[in-house]
């Protein structure tokens, strides 16, 4: 039990570091996470949020055991000297030898780290055997890469061991882990996912939100290729106008915001790409003619507002939908 006790005990640095890190991270990580669950199920549910908040705070821990805590001082491995990969799969009978039943609990934690995530990949993200096989495998390359090159080169030298053997035992967890989805599947099944095609006319604020999130990076994404492109071909007539920020940059922006949230929905129902991915329309109501047509002028001049003045405007959007449980525009 005194070996138990210190071998879990090399690990309450780790914990208390994925710990740390997990409020930081979940609030980063909100907004996807978001759009998955509306992607998957159609509507947000309690239990599927602290599931995805959890499935967080354990990659955190996994990247934190296995790679956490980093070499410091002036000497020591991974500064000084490195240790010794081993790529001899059968390299464990010798720790057997040497150690006896002291060399099991690190082979059993390799096999145990593994099986949330494969519970994960088969309950959360609704993965299949085969691809929570290699999602397993795939991680446990990537970390015992990360051990073999000092953290990618971030130190001379490798600091933890490179072991061949880790490979087959974390995939073999993530296997067990996904196996447990079957067994949890019949004492508890899991939520029925979305319909394909299926559509909500009465979104939320968040899932509004959630929305004009995908629709601003994807616009952020083309915005910058497009420039990059047109600052090429301008420098290449010898337009010195590219590099001073003149007015073709913003008339991009505009357009490019204008197809966005105006010209996409328009001729797809009301369905922006991001509020296609969360499974709902910006027309909360039939419209034709002049009337719609005024519904996305007001809907385009309001989103464009709330980009221009953040947060003032957003905080006043969100006040408004509290009380009147519509947008401004879904009035035109």
């Amino acid at each position: 039990m005194g070996y138990l006790a210190q071998f879990l005990g090399r690990f309450s640095e780790s914990f208390a570091a994925a710990v740390a890190l997990w409020p930081l991270a979940s609030m980063v990580l909100t907004l996807p996470i978001l759009a998955y669950l509306y992607h998957r199920d159609g509507r947000l549910r309690a239990a599927s949020a602290v599931s995805a908040y959890l499935a967080v705070l354990y990659v955190l821990g996994l990247g934190c055991f296995t790679l956490y805590p980093l070499p410091d001082g002036a000497s020591g491995p991974g500064i000084t000297y490195g240790i010794e990969p081993r790529f001899n799969p059968l390299g464990f009978l010798d720790d057997l030898a040497k150690d006896g039943v002291r060399a099991l609990p690190d082979m059993v934690a390799n096999v145990a780290f593994f099986v949330p995530l494969g519970f994960i990949a088969g309950r959360l993200l609704r993965w299949r055997f085969a691809p929570t096989l290699a999602l397993g495998f795939g991680a446990s390359l990537l970390i015992e890469t990360a051990q073999l090159t000092g953290l990618f080169g971030l130190y001379p030298y490798a600091y933890r061991m490179f072991d061949v053997l880790d490979l087959f035992c974390n995939t073999m967890g993530a296997a067990f882990g996904w196996s447990g989805t079957v067994l949890a599947g019949r004492l508890l099944p899991p939520s029925e996912s979305a319909r394909e095609g299926r559509v909500t006319d009465r979104p939320g604020f968040v899932r509004r939100a959630v929305a004009y999130w995908i629709d601003l990076t994807v616009m952020g994404v083309v915005l910058i290729v497009l420039l990059a492109a047109a600052s090429v071909v301008m420098h290449a007539a010898g337009d010195s106008s590219w590099a001073d920020g003149s007015w073709w940059e913003r008339a991009a922006a505009i357009a490019v915001f204008v197809a966005f949230e105006g010209v996409v929905p328009w001729l797809r129902q009301g369905r922006t790409l991001g509020g296609g991915f969360v499974r709902m329309t910006c027309e909360t109501r039939p419209r034709a003619g002049w009337q719609r047509l005024a519904f996305y002028v007001a809907r385009v001049l309001t989103l464009a507002a709330a980009v221009a003045l953040p947060p003032l405007l957003a905080m006043a959007l969100l006040l408004f939908y509290a009380f009147a449980r519509r947008m401004p525009y879904d009035f035109v």
